[in-house]
């Protein structure tokens, strides 16, 4: 250093507070990808969507209360609903998801996630539980409108409640069916891809172009191969699981004796794509 070297003292200091470690980064991200999901914390513009979705579904509730209230029948139980609004949820997930993972992908800032005591699990373990509890919610809000409107207008007191609260939390565990499904395959997809129109277009793709072969499985004529063409999209992959285990479900499918079989293959869809995702980022981290 030369005579007329200066060090300056800009005001820096070394942090001295408490290291909060992998489990506040895991928790911060995932209040952050929920936030995200619908819009906390950015532009107006990006709220417009997902409320939208969640104000649509949540209207149907409504009127379902409505006309339960009026006339003492249930056009549609917990499980249909959520079979009639999979569709409508199919759009959020294709543009939540791409906002979670491709948003990252392309601004650059994975190196530095994992340049911190963060891990490829916790990033992904984050991610998934946000989106899981994204899709959920919007399933699981307005069944509770539901059955908020079934309890005040029971005629079998609390006996009445109570059965319709068993009805709710079948429900709510479909849902969170339905939320693992759509999150498995919706991150997957978007991370492959920091474009988020590219990510979008394929979860679309993925669930609008498997219900065609469905179709064409459903109109052969071996009574097998028609109960079990449901395996061959997510869409009705999920609907039929429901209608193997839960009483009254009346999804409308014929799965036959092979209700097992659709079980197994959801769970191992779900598990396969977190497998998947899990073994993407690892290589991310390791680039």
């Amino acid at each position: 250093m030369s005579e007329s070297s200066v060090i300056h003292d800009i005001g820096y200091q070394r942090y001295t507070g408490p290291r909060l470690g992998r489990g506040a980064v895991l928790g911060a991200l995932y209040v952050h990808g929920l936030r995200a999901a619908y819009g906390f914390g950015r532009s107006a513009k990006s709220k417009i969507f997902p409320w939208l979705v969640f104000g649509i579904v949540s209207l149907v509730a409504v009127i379902l209360a409505a006309v339960r209230a009026q006339t003492g029948l249930l056009p549609l139980n917990y499980i249909q609903f959520a079979d009639a609004m999979s569709w409508l949820i199919i759009f959020f997930v294709a543009i939540v998801a791409p906002e979670l993972v491709s948003r990252d992908m392309r601004a650059g800032v994975l190196p530095l996630y994992f340049s911190r005591p963060l891990r490829a699990a916790d990033y992904v373990g984050a991610k998934v539980a946000a989106m899981a509890t994204a899709v959920w919610a919007l399933l699981a809000g307005p069944q509770l409108i539901m059955f908020l409107g079934g309890a005040f207008t029971t005629k079998k007191g609390m006996s009445g409640v109570w059965t319709e609260l068993g009805y709710l939390l079948s429900g709510w565990a479909y849902s969170l069916l339905w939320a693992l499904v759509f999150t498995g395959i919706g991150l997957l997809v978007a991370s492959l891809t920091g474009k988020r129109a590219f990510a979008a277009g394929g979860i679309v793709a993925v669930f609008l172009m498997t219900t065609p072969i469905v179709g064409v499985l459903a109109i052969l004529p071996s009574a097998t191969a028609q109960q079990l063409a449901f395996l061959a999209s997510p869409m009705t992959l999920v609907s039929g699981v429901a209608q193997w285990l839960i009483t009254g479900a009346n999804t409308g499918l014929n799965i036959g004796r092979f209700g097992p079989v659709y079980a197994i293959e959801a769970f191992t869809l779900i598990v396969t794509c977190l497998l998947l995702l899990l073994a993407r980022y690892r290589r991310v981290a390791s680039l």
